[in-house]
Parts: structure tokens; C-alpha cells; sequence
């Protein structure tokens, strides 16, 4: 009962939260008591999730539509925010953008289309509500999503690594600075977590997906509820001296990669000979 209300007389508002990672984080402090508000362009996908995730919890989920790339969207959002909830306890920067591109085909508007959401949007939106909540003398928890190439890099898609990046930068430095105002920002950096949007950008052909597999030592895909749990935690009052944290939540996929000699799981030694073979399963 008590985790039940973890977030009771709470609002929560949370971008891109009517699909995928969004919408499940969405759906976990909707069940623990949170009022969400729930931001995205397609105001008609934000009112279906808000209806659909409403009906389960009993607790009211407002859609309210905004482009994060456009200060003055974000701005208007916020208005219409504070109209309908107040300002937020809990901030979640969760919308996002990504393509799979070789680096010597991107063109200024492929670059551009990418950082204005990641990056910019994640930086209209958490000063435009810090300043609000520092005005108003009221603290907050801030989370991002991230990934775990923004630590790494990565090729093929260089805009998103690079956006992914400078949100942990602008997160890590609002720790050090808004501290002071009762500001937490935490930082989640998600290995592959199966949703239908993501994996039809990235992955349309499910070539990959087995390859990404045999690379995580749990042997499995991310679910979208378990970082919804996570989620909640960093965000809730369990967690009131987590800041400036970065969280890999990938299965270990990030540290069997980094292994010098973790790809010998590929390699057995036969009890009968001192001689290494070749197995082409996977040795557990």
C-alpha cells in the first residue's frame, strides 16, 4: 500500500510519454499516484494514451501538446501545465529521435533534425520549468534518457550519440549548479529495450536483434517496464540524495563490449584435449 502512493499528490510530466519507454514510465507513476501531463507533437496519440492509462489507474493523465524544438511551444506548454496541474514534482526528458546513417551521408538537416530534439529539446524544456521552479521555491526531480553510446560514441549514429552526450553534460552540471534549490537530475542510459518504435527505425528488418542478444550476458532484450521502474525510483523520495547520477541499464551489454577477452565465451575447451574449439552457440 505504501509503494502505492509513492507519488500521491504528485504531477509528473513527461515528454514523449504517449508511446514506448514514454508511455510505460508514464503508466508506472500513474499507478503509484501521480498525475502525469504527457507531451509530445501528435496530440491525438498523447490523448489516446492519456484515456487508455487513465482507465487502468484511476488517476487522471492530461495530454497537452507541444514541440519541444520551438522555445515558445515549450514555454505555452508549461502555461497550459501550471493551468491544469501546477508546476511539476517530477520531470522526466524522454523524447527523442534517431537514424541509422553512415556519417558521409549526413546532411546538415539530418544533424539538425536530431539535436533539436535531443539536445535542444531536453534544454528548452528543463530551463524553461528549473526557472519556473526556482522562482517558485519549489524542488523537482529531473531525469533524462539517454543511451549508453553517449558515454561510448558511436558510428552510424553520430547525431544522436553526440545530442545524447551534451544532455548528460547539461544534467551533471544543473546537479552541481540548482543543487542549492531543491533540484535532483539523474541520468538513465539504456542499452536495447524492444519497442515498436525504436526497433522500426533502427532495426526494420530484426537483422539485428540476434546479434544484439548474443552480446548481453543476461541473454535478452530490455523490457520497457523495467525501466519504468527504475524510473520511478530515481524520481520518487527513496532516492532525495541521488544526483548527479548516471545509471547504465543495459544488461551488461556496455562491459562485454568494452571486454578485451569476453568474446572467448565463443571458445571451448574440450575435457578430452588441451586444445581450444570453436562453438558457434552461445557458452553460458
Amino acid at each position: 500500500v505504501l509503494l502505492l502512493l509513492t507519488f500521491n499528490n504528485k504531477v509528473a510530466f513527461i515528454t514523449g510519454g504517449g508511446t514506448g519507454l514514454g508511455r510505460a514510465m508514464t503508466n508506472t507513476l500513474s499507478q503509484l499516484g501521480a498525475q502525469c501531463v504527457i507531451a509530445s507533437r501528435k496530440l491525438d496519440v498523447l490523448q489516446q494514451a492519456a484515456k487508455e492509462i487513465s482507465s487502468q489507474t484511476g488517476n487522471k493523465v492530461h495530454a497537452v501538446q507541444c514541440d519541444i524544438r520551438d522555445p515558445e511551444a515549450v514555454s505555452c506548454c508549461v502555461d497550459q501545465m501550471e493551468t491544469l496541474t501546477g508546476l511539476p514534482d517530477v520531470i522526466i526528458n524522454n523524447a527523442a529521435g534517431n537514424f541509422v546513417c553512415p556519417s558521409a551521408h549526413l546532411s546538415p538537416n539530418a544533424w539538425k533534425s536530431i539535436t533539436d530534439i535531443v539536445l535542444n529539446g531536453t534544454a528548452f524544456v528543463t530551463l524553461e520549468l528549473g526557472k519556473r521552479l526556482i522562482q517558485n521555491q519549489k524542488g523537482a526531480s529531473f531525469l533524462a534518457i539517454t543511451t549508453i553510446y553517449a558515454e561510448s560514441g558511436s558510428g552510424f549514429v553520430v547525431p544522436s550519440a553526440s545530442a545524447k552526450a551534451g544532455v548528460e553534460a547539461l544534467y551533471k552540471s544543473l546537479a552541481g549548479e540548482w543543487g542549492r534549490y531543491g533540484h535532483r537530475f539523474n541520468i538513465i542510459q539504456p542499452g536495447p529495450i524492444k519497442t515498436k518504435g525504436a526497433f522500426s527505425r533502427l532495426d526494420p528488418t530484426g537483422e539485428f536483434e540476434k546479434l544484439m542478444i548474443n552480446r548481453m550476458p543476461v541473454g535478452r532484450l530490455g523490457k520497457p517496464a523495467e525501466i519504468a521502474n527504475l524510473a520511478a525510483y530515481l524520481s520518487s523520495d527513496f532516492a532525495t540524495w541521488m544526483s548527479g547520477a548516471v545509471i547504465r541499464f543495459d544488461g551488461g551489454e556496455y562491459v562485454f563490449m568494452a571486454g578485451e577477452f569476453n568474446h572467448l565465451q565463443d571458445v571451448s575447451v574440450s575435457l578430452k584435449s588441451s586444445e581450444p574449439q570453436i562453438n558457434t552457440g552461445r557458452v553460458r
